[in-house]
Protein backbone atom coordinates (compact mmCIF):
# COMPACT_ATOMS: atom_id res chain seq x y z
CA UNK A 1 0.00 0.00 0.00
CA UNK A 2 1.29 3.47 -0.91
CA UNK A 3 1.04 6.67 1.10
CA UNK A 4 -2.10 8.61 0.42
CA UNK A 5 -3.66 11.92 -0.26
CA UNK A 6 -4.24 14.53 2.40
CA UNK A 7 -7.69 13.99 3.90
CA UNK A 8 -7.96 17.78 4.35
CA UNK A 9 -8.08 18.60 0.64
CA UNK A 10 -11.42 20.13 -0.28
CA UNK A 11 -13.14 18.81 -3.41
CA UNK A 12 -16.31 20.42 -4.71
CA UNK A 13 -19.03 18.93 -6.87
CA UNK A 14 -20.29 20.62 -10.03
CA UNK A 15 -23.10 22.17 -7.98
CA UNK A 16 -20.61 23.73 -5.57
CA UNK A 17 -21.07 21.39 -2.60
CA UNK A 18 -17.64 20.96 -1.06
CA UNK A 19 -16.31 18.38 1.34
CA UNK A 20 -12.86 17.38 2.42
CA UNK A 21 -11.46 14.18 0.97
CA UNK A 22 -11.81 12.67 4.43
CA UNK A 23 -15.52 13.46 4.39
CA UNK A 24 -15.93 11.91 0.93
CA UNK A 25 -14.29 8.77 2.31
CA UNK A 26 -16.34 8.39 5.51
CA UNK A 27 -18.57 5.62 4.18
CA UNK A 28 -16.90 4.30 1.01
CA UNK A 29 -13.54 3.90 -0.66
CA UNK A 30 -13.02 6.11 -3.72
CA UNK A 31 -12.32 4.92 -7.26
CA UNK A 32 -11.36 8.04 -9.17
CA UNK A 33 -10.39 8.76 -12.72
CA UNK A 34 -8.31 11.93 -12.62
CA UNK A 35 -8.48 13.93 -15.82
CA UNK A 36 -7.22 17.19 -17.26
CA UNK A 37 -9.91 18.79 -19.41
CA UNK A 38 -7.31 20.74 -21.35
CA UNK A 39 -5.88 17.64 -23.04
CA UNK A 40 -7.15 15.29 -25.73
CA UNK A 41 -5.75 12.24 -23.92
CA UNK A 42 -8.07 12.68 -20.95
CA UNK A 43 -11.00 12.84 -23.36
CA UNK A 44 -10.04 9.55 -24.94
CA UNK A 45 -10.62 7.70 -21.67
CA UNK A 46 -14.06 9.09 -20.76
CA UNK A 47 -16.15 6.24 -22.25
CA UNK A 48 -13.87 3.63 -20.66
CA UNK A 49 -14.07 5.31 -17.25
CA UNK A 50 -17.85 5.62 -17.51
CA UNK A 51 -18.11 1.91 -18.27
CA UNK A 52 -15.97 1.09 -15.20
CA UNK A 53 -18.08 3.32 -12.98
CA UNK A 54 -21.29 1.62 -14.13
CA UNK A 55 -19.88 -1.79 -13.11
CA UNK A 56 -19.37 -0.48 -9.56
CA UNK A 57 -22.45 1.70 -9.12
CA UNK A 58 -23.95 -0.74 -6.60
CA UNK A 59 -20.67 -1.71 -4.92
CA UNK A 60 -19.39 -0.17 -1.70
CA UNK A 61 -17.03 2.14 -3.57
CA UNK A 62 -17.69 5.73 -4.60
CA UNK A 63 -16.76 6.35 -8.25
CA UNK A 64 -15.92 9.83 -9.48
CA UNK A 65 -14.18 11.85 -12.11
CA UNK A 66 -11.70 14.19 -10.44
CA UNK A 67 -11.31 17.03 -12.91
CA UNK A 68 -8.44 19.51 -12.81
CA UNK A 69 -10.58 22.56 -13.55
CA UNK A 70 -13.47 24.67 -12.38
CA UNK A 71 -17.09 23.57 -12.75
CA UNK A 72 -17.62 25.28 -16.11
CA UNK A 73 -14.54 23.63 -17.64
CA UNK A 74 -15.44 20.24 -16.21
CA UNK A 75 -19.03 20.33 -17.40
CA UNK A 76 -17.99 21.46 -20.88
CA UNK A 77 -15.34 18.74 -21.15
CA UNK A 78 -17.38 15.87 -19.70
CA UNK A 79 -20.59 16.56 -21.61
CA UNK A 80 -23.16 13.84 -20.83
CA UNK A 81 -20.75 12.14 -18.40
CA UNK A 82 -21.13 15.15 -16.07
CA UNK A 83 -24.77 14.20 -15.57
CA UNK A 84 -24.16 10.45 -15.31
CA UNK A 85 -21.37 10.34 -12.69
CA UNK A 86 -20.06 12.09 -9.61
CA UNK A 87 -17.65 14.85 -10.57
CA UNK A 88 -15.20 16.34 -8.08
CA UNK A 89 -13.21 19.45 -8.90
CA UNK A 90 -9.49 19.89 -8.28
CA UNK A 91 -8.79 23.24 -10.00
CA UNK A 92 -5.52 23.87 -8.12
CA UNK A 93 -4.41 20.23 -8.50
CA UNK A 94 -4.01 19.80 -4.74
CA UNK A 95 -5.42 16.26 -4.95
CA UNK A 96 -3.08 15.45 -7.86
CA UNK A 97 -0.08 16.90 -6.01
CA UNK A 98 -0.92 15.15 -2.77
CA UNK A 99 -1.00 11.78 -4.57
CA UNK A 100 2.26 12.49 -6.38
CA UNK A 101 0.64 11.85 -9.76
CA UNK A 102 2.91 12.60 -12.69
CA UNK A 103 0.62 11.70 -15.61
CA UNK A 104 -3.10 11.95 -16.34
CA UNK A 105 -5.47 10.44 -16.97
CA UNK A 106 -4.96 8.34 -13.87
CA UNK A 107 -7.01 5.69 -12.11
CA UNK A 108 -6.74 5.85 -8.33
CA UNK A 109 -8.29 3.64 -5.64
CA UNK A 110 -8.27 5.22 -2.17
CA UNK A 111 -9.14 3.53 1.11
CA UNK A 112 -11.32 5.25 3.70
CA UNK A 113 -8.16 6.51 5.45
CA UNK A 114 -7.08 8.19 2.14
CA UNK A 115 -4.24 5.71 1.59
CA UNK A 116 -3.65 4.61 -1.98
CA UNK A 117 -4.70 1.02 -2.55
CA UNK A 118 -3.85 1.17 -6.26
CA UNK A 119 -3.09 3.62 -9.02
CA UNK A 120 -2.26 3.67 -12.71
CA UNK A 121 -1.10 6.69 -14.67
CA UNK A 122 -1.78 7.19 -18.34
CA UNK A 123 -3.80 4.48 -20.07
CA UNK A 124 -2.57 0.92 -20.14
CA UNK A 125 -5.31 -1.70 -19.83
CA UNK A 126 -3.11 -4.11 -17.86
CA UNK A 127 -2.18 -1.42 -15.32
CA UNK A 128 -5.79 -0.33 -14.93
CA UNK A 129 -6.79 -4.00 -14.49
CA UNK A 130 -4.32 -4.28 -11.62
CA UNK A 131 -6.12 -1.40 -9.88
CA UNK A 132 -9.51 -2.95 -10.70
CA UNK A 133 -8.37 -6.30 -9.29
CA UNK A 134 -7.59 -4.47 -6.04
CA UNK A 135 -11.08 -2.95 -6.02
CA UNK A 136 -12.60 -6.38 -6.59
CA UNK A 137 -10.55 -7.84 -3.73
CA UNK A 138 -11.22 -5.09 -1.19
CA UNK A 139 -14.91 -4.74 -2.04
CA UNK A 140 -15.43 -8.50 -2.39
CA UNK A 141 -17.15 -7.65 -5.67
CA UNK A 142 -17.19 -10.07 -8.58
CA UNK A 143 -18.26 -8.10 -11.63
CA UNK A 144 -14.83 -7.37 -13.08
CA UNK A 145 -15.11 -5.26 -16.22
CA UNK A 146 -13.47 -6.36 -19.44
CA UNK A 147 -10.43 -4.26 -20.34
CA UNK A 148 -9.64 -3.44 -23.01
CA UNK A 149 -12.59 -3.67 -25.35
CA UNK A 150 -12.58 -2.80 -29.04
CA UNK A 151 -13.96 0.64 -28.12
CA UNK A 152 -11.09 1.50 -25.76
CA UNK A 153 -8.15 3.54 -27.02
CA UNK A 154 -4.71 2.05 -27.55
CA UNK A 155 -2.22 2.49 -24.72
CA UNK A 156 -0.83 5.99 -24.18
CA UNK A 157 1.30 7.58 -21.49
CA UNK A 158 -0.96 10.56 -20.84
CA UNK A 159 0.10 14.13 -20.24
CA UNK A 160 1.95 15.83 -17.38
CA UNK A 161 -0.31 16.03 -14.32
CA UNK A 162 1.00 19.34 -13.05
CA UNK A 163 1.20 21.35 -16.25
Amino acid sequence: MQAGASADIKLETLSGHGHTLGEWLVVFNLLAVVIDPFTHQSGWILPTASRLFLVYEEADVRCAFVVCSDAEGARSFLGRFADEHLVLLDPDREFVRSLGLERVPALVHLAQDASVLGSAQGWDADEWLTVINGVEEVMDWRARPVLPTAEDPGSFEGTPALS
